[in-house]
């Protein structure tokens, strides 16, 4: 088959996706390749929580009414600790909600829309055998089933956690200890307590999750420690539901329905890359970066991060030279560190704690009881602010007077 193209995205789920119809709608010639050959595939480990900070790259796409009209619940979410319940505040300054859809909408949604862009050609069943390289060694192409070699001005991979684009691309990534897994279910007949849709509790050290989707359906997520794993070496559901027995406020499964597999893995490390450019390749999505589950950044910074690549390469990619197209990757590249590093620093360092470490302890006690703390540390809990909000001297200040208050 064969081809010429000007940007190759390995992966069509949303980072993917995103990418493919950004850079189609300047006018690029984009092959979408995809290794299964169903368009209706969708990823299966994934709790499908899109986090508010990437409302606007879905709004930007044209695709928040879509999602609505697809059933998508908008998220607004309660957090618990032993310092009690942590309520969101009104959203003012910060995108007002995200959405929680099931991956099995989600992804053929994204991808029908990908495809309907002109300029874009969805591959299915193109699973990636190699990257081909140019007499000076740049990426220039790449070979994959069913659609042979494509030759194109930059490769972009958007192929997951074990992304073969960055290995073959010698863009190596370094793996963080997790010291928690995770499990999860889909429910019917479940209610959210506070009448919220996304719960938290953070149990020390385990952690929880309920969050409302489409069709009636509850999403239960068991995040424990791994001295739980053989509890989970049986009956995975039952030790799924003891997980929820006995927490505050905990939703009711009296009549609950079970309606999917019980997912989840015993294993999950955090994988951080120094670098995610490369002379033609650049990453996005997990491919770039996997974060601790917990936190349920994967499906936001998936949308972002190919939102960020876009804007960074789709002018070079028109106009520019090769040597301009790899320094709008690097920039990129920049970009992703500055924004998202320092939220993996804290995420990894949660990872492996079974208890929180002094700062948060002051942090969920104040942001417990005064709504001041409460909003800027949802605004970093949704990922639309920086961790380092929580470090300003009036917010210490505040969650320190906060804490005395009740003592």
């Amino acid at each position: 088959m064969g081809g010429e193209y000007d940007v190759a995205i390995v992966g069509s789920s949303l980072a993917g996706c995103t990418a493919a119809i950004l850079l189609g709608r300047r006018g690029l010639r984009v092959a979408l390749l995809e290794a299964n050959r169903n368009p209706a595939a969708y990823k299966r480990m994934c709790t499908h929580y899109i986090q508010s900070s990437a409302l606007p790259t879905l709004q930007r796409l044209g695709l928040d009414s879509e999602l609505e009209a697809a059933g998508a619940v908008r998220n607004h979410g309660n957090a618990w600790s032993r310092y009690g319940w942590v309520e969101e505040p009104e959203p003012r300054d910060r995108p007002s909600h995200g959405y929680n859809l099931q991956r099995e909408i989600l992804d053929p949604l994204m991808r029908r829309a990908a495809a309907q862009v002109p300029g874009v050609d969805l591959m299915l069943g193109a699973k990636l055998r190699e990257l081909t390289r140019g007499p000076d060694g740049r990426v220039d192409g790449v070979v994959a089933d069913r659609v042979g070699r494509l030759s194109c001005r930059l490769v972009v991979g958007a192929d997951g956690r074990s992304s073969k684009v960055a290995r073959l691309a010698d863009l190596p990534g370094r793996e963080s200890r997790n010291d928690r897994f995770a499990y999860f279910a889909s429910y019917r007949n479940v209610t959210i307590p506070h009448g919220q849709s996304v719960q938290l509790w953070l149990l020390e050290p385990d952690a929880a999750y309920a969050f409302g989707n489409d069709a009636g359906v509850t999403v239960l997520t068991a995040v424990p420690d791994k001295s739980r794993l053989p509890e989970f070496d049986g009956d995975k559901e039952a030790a799924l539901l003891r997980v929820f027995e006995d927490l505050p406020d905990a939703p009711d499964l009296t009549d609950a329905e079970r309606v999917s597999d019980v997912v989840g893995t015993r294993d999950y490390p955090s994988i951080t890359r120094r670098r995610i450019a490369a002379p033609g390749v650049v990453l996005v999505g997990d491919a770039a970066l996997v974060l601790d589950p917990v936190w349920g950044a994967g499906c936001g910074w998936a949308l972002q991060t190919a939102e960020w690549l876009g804007d960074a390469v789709a002018k070079p990619l028109v106009t520019g030279t090769d040597r301009e197209i790899d320094a709008a990757a690097r920039r990129y590249q920049r970009r992703h560190r500055m924004r998202l590093w320092p939220h993996q620093f804290f995420a990894i360092d949660f990872s492996q704690r079974p208890r929180f470490n002094p700062l948060a302890r002051l942090l969920f006690a104040g942001a417990a009881r005064d709504p001041w703390v409460a909003d800027r540390f949802f605004a970093y809990g949704t990922r639309n602010r920086s961790p380092f909000v929580m470090f300003s001297p009036r917010m210490l200040a505040r969650a320190a007077r906060a804490r005395r208050a009740v003592r």
